[in-house]
């Protein structure tokens, strides 16, 4: 693999400054950012002294910089189909932020261009990469604490937004913003199944007109029931991470995990009793628990590095789309029935 990509941002906000123009400057063996675009201007004088690149006020310029083979679509979350879209058939390869889009239908339209021109589409669904999501993955694979039964996975926070992406007009709301992060961490760990869905929705603490809080369960044959929560109304956060098994748990956050087990082996052969204890207890014995731990040491924000070094992989070397539009449509069926169960009609 040879040659960087050269890279077109669209949108120099919080996610297209810092989790995109930021990471793929410091990747510079592997990309170059050679233009962007955002209709305020001093965004793009501050670019153009940073990089070097050209600045466009409008999306339609810097799709057609002939310059440009890759384009990170991070403006307001309705506009992602329609610029991947365009994107697209102008002949880029293109990364869209979340969510991928506002419905599902639009989903389908972003899958359906990037067959039919053939170019590279992935979402930056990047928390897939999160290094708290991979070790619990990884507890979970490996068998340690026995059947899985129930996960939860939330994130908790209070306090008032009153920007944007509280605005459905613009596809705002928790449950396309924060909670698609979290939807796909639990897609991963679910399987391939389609889940039966229960979500409810409120307006908590919003100033705008879209949902502020979130609550999913997810249930599959053969998987474990999974339950999530993203919400700004949580004034006692519990913790991020909540595994139950038939053989111990896990419990922790996205900095630490802890975990405890036994070795079924370890406890002594019981049968079902019909008389009554002999001293009118509970059934009780000693669990013989193995405990271990994690924890993430100094600051880290690799999950956007990992991300981009996997799509060079991708467009340089031919190597599979870790992150496949494919996948992202499974996130968008469940945000799709999250809100039809609601009764909400959004369409922007």
């Amino acid at each position: 693999m040879s040659g960087e990509v050269k890279v077109g941002i669209a949108g120099l906000g919080r996610s297209g400054w810092w989790n995109h123009a930021a990471t793929l400057e410091a990747l510079q063996e592997m990309y170059r950012v050679v233009a962007v675009s955002d209709p305020i201007e001093e965004r793009r004088r501050e670019a153009i002294r940073r990089f070097g690149c050209r600045a466009y006020p409008d999306f339609e310029s810097l799709i057609g910089d002939e310059e440009v083979e890759l384009v990170v679509i991070a403006t307001p979350s309705h506009l992602h189909a329609p610029q991947t879209i365009k994107a697209l058939e102008a002949g880029k390869n293109v990364v869209c932020e979340k969510p991928m889009a506002t419905n599902l239908a639009e989903a389908d339209a972003m899958i359906e261009a990037y067959k039919r021109t053939g170019r590279t589409l992935t979402i930056f669904q990047n928390r897939r990469y999160e290094p708290a999501f991979l070790k619990v993955r990884e507890i979970i694979q490996s068998g340690k604490l026995g059947r899985i039964v129930l996960i939860k996975i939330y994130w908790h926070f209070f306090g008032r937004r009153w920007d944007w992406q509280t605005l459905k007009k613009f596809g705002g709301g928790e449950l396309r913003n924060n909670a698609s992060h979290v939807i796909d961490q639990a897609l991963q760990l679910l399987g391939d199944g389609e889940p039966e869905v229960f979500c409810d929705l409120q307006r908590t603490l919003t100033l705008g007109d879209a949902e502020d809080h979130v609550k999913i369960i997810l249930r599959a044959p053969g998987a474990p029931l999974i339950d999530i929560e993203v919400t700004r109304a949580c004034a006692y956060p519990q913790s991020r991470w909540l595994v139950m098994g038939t053989q111990g748990g896990l419990v922790g956050d996205s900095r630490s995990l802890r975990w405890k087990y036994f070795d079924p082996k370890d406890l002594p052969p019981r049968k079902v009793e019909e008389k009554p204890t002999s001293d009118r207890s509970y059934n009780r014995e000693e669990i013989p628990w193995r405990e271990e731990e994690w924890n993430l040491s100094g600051r880290y924000g690799g999950e956007a590095f990992l991300f981009y070094e996997d799509l060079y992989r991708t467009l340089r070397g031919g190597a599979p789309l870790a992150v496949t539009p494919e996948s992202v449509r499974r996130v968008m069926w469940v945000i799709e029935r999250c809100y039809e169960i609601c009764g909400e009609k959004n369409r922007v």
